[in-house]
């Protein structure tokens, strides 16, 4: 399974940013996928997942009610809809998959979002 995240970029507090992640490979295998940034003292934390079906959702404390994590299986895209961003949600996002029998683990490169004050 490859990752590409496209979306990034600098935006103002309170403004808004859509994210997308374009999967390919063995998009069928694919039984979760999300958004995860780095935080202090942890290499990544999740923002956000879903499960294959959309009927799992979990997102991080602190964007909950801000962000919105989304999934077009027919297109292989799962997209994170960033309103009232602040500026403690600076970070690259990557973009992670589960997938296969055993769950292994898949990244993309990550997508830099910049809010400035």
């Amino acid at each position: 399974v490859q990752l590409v995240e496209s979306g990034g970029g600098l935006v103002q507090a309170g403004c808004s940013l859509r994210l997308s992640c374009a999967a390919s490979g063995s998009t069928f295998s694919i039984n979760r996928m999300g958004w995860y940034r780095p935080a202090p003292g942890k290499p990544r934390e999740l923002v956000a997942v879903m499960s294959a079906s959309g009927s799992y959702t979990n997102y991080a404390d602190s964007v909950k009610g801000r962000f919105t994590i989304s999934r077009d299986n027919a297109k292989n895209t799962m997209d994170l809809q960033m309103n009232s961003l602040k500026p403690d949600d600076t970070a690259v996002y990557y973009c992670y998959a589960r997938a296969g029998p055993v769950s292994v683990n898949y990244w993309g490169q990550g997508t830099q979002v910049t809010v400035s004050s």
